[in-house]
């Protein structure tokens, strides 16, 4: 397991040999294994049957799930545990296998760059970084739902935790600015009936969009608008969100986007932004990762400070209000206002 602090040896050598561990939710969510025995406990012989796997590793692969809490064993047969099922099946309530998947196909590969990235500043992602790129990533339905379940994993966390930041019923709107296909935006309506939403990001992701409405129930309360956040007009409402968005992109570029945001609002509206912040004197392990990774991937992206976004906000026009931490996950929470 990942360690924050090493003090002997042994911790060393554990922090040193953490891949494998990665490794092995990577692979077991790549293979489909929790879906495969969430409903009856299987032995290793009909899991590798199942899922085409050859047996030679797979008992200590099995038994290392057992430990980590995601499988559970009873007399040599294995099931999904309760967490897994909440967590790593699809369709569970707190689904993050998708951010899982991204993390082993894509992540895990970036991240064996990290010295040559640290030689020479450059990404090291095999995708190209360009205001096109999720365009292109859109235009491939299989890779567009993998990059939309990840994103989700994360989102689920931080949109129940926005109902304390604000008093929803205070507004009617809001625009959430990147919103992809809206699972924030319909969570949001879902539990406020009075408030009208809307999602802003590229046409592809209509159809998408289209479909989680539907499954949500938010279908007319929550709007699609096609556009791009840089060339686009942004529609009016009176609180706007970007959230995960503004790590992507060198800082010209996001103050570009909250300068956008502040002439698309009316005096009085709200912009809030949430991201993985810095703490500027002791940030945390898991936001410090959380930061590597989007440089490692992008040419421009890191995490940042809540004074540095304050400082893009404020340049804009907005009046800083306040940042809190969220209690659960890793993300902060800015939120500015509109005076006039």
């Amino acid at each position: 397991m990942i360690l924050d602090k090493v003090d002997d040896a042994p911790s060393i050598l554990r922090l040193g040999t953490a891949y494998a561990a990665a490794r092995i939710l990577h692979s077991a969510v790549e293979i489909g294994l929790f879906e495969a025995v969430q409903d009856e406990p299987a032995g290793p012989a009909e899991i590798c049957s199942a899922l085409g796997l050859n047996p030679r590793l797979v008992r200590d692969f099995l038994d290392a799930l057992v430990v980590f809490g995601l499988l559970d064993k009873d007399n040599g047969r294995y099931a999904s545990s309760e967490v897994a099922k909440k967590f790593l099946v699809p369709g569970g309530s707190g689904y993050v296998g998708g951010r899982i998947r991204i993390g082993g196909e894509l992540h895990y590969r970036t991240w064996l760059s990290l010295t040559d990235a640290l030689r020479d500043g450059q990404p090291k992602a095999d995708i190209e970084a360009d205001a096109k790129a999720y365009e292109r990533l859109y235009a491939d339905p299989e890779r567009t739902r993998v990059f939309l379940a990840h994103m989700e994993a994360s989102n689920a966390i931080v949109a129940p935790q926005l109902d304390e930041c604000l008093d929803w019923a205070k507004y009617e709107s809001f625009v959430d600015v990147g919103g992809s296909r809206g699972q924030v935006a319909g969570i949001l309506a879902q539990t406020h009936s009075h408030l009208h939403g809307a999602v802003f990001d590229f046409p592809l992701v209509r159809p998408y969009f289209d479909e989680l409405m539907d499954r949500f129930g938010t279908t007319g309360r929550v709007t699609f608008h096609p556009g791009d956040f840089f060339t686009d007009p942004i529609p009016a409402a009176d609180v706007y969100i970007i959230g995960h968005v503004l790590h992507d992109w060198p800082v010209p570029r996001r103050r570009e986007i909250i300068k956008r945001v502040f002439e698309a609002a009316r005096p009085g509206s709200l912009l809030v932004v949430y991201d993985q912040m810095l703490d500027e004197h002791d940030p945390d392990l898991q936001s410090l990762l959380g930061s590597l990774n989007v440089g490692l991937i992008t040419p421009g992206g890191s995490e940042y400070t809540v004074p540095e976004c304050r400082d893009w906000a404020e340049s804009a026009g907005f009046r800083f209000r306040e940042a809190r931490r969220l209690p659960v996950g890793n993300d902060s929470v800015l939120i500015a206002e509109k005076t006039a």
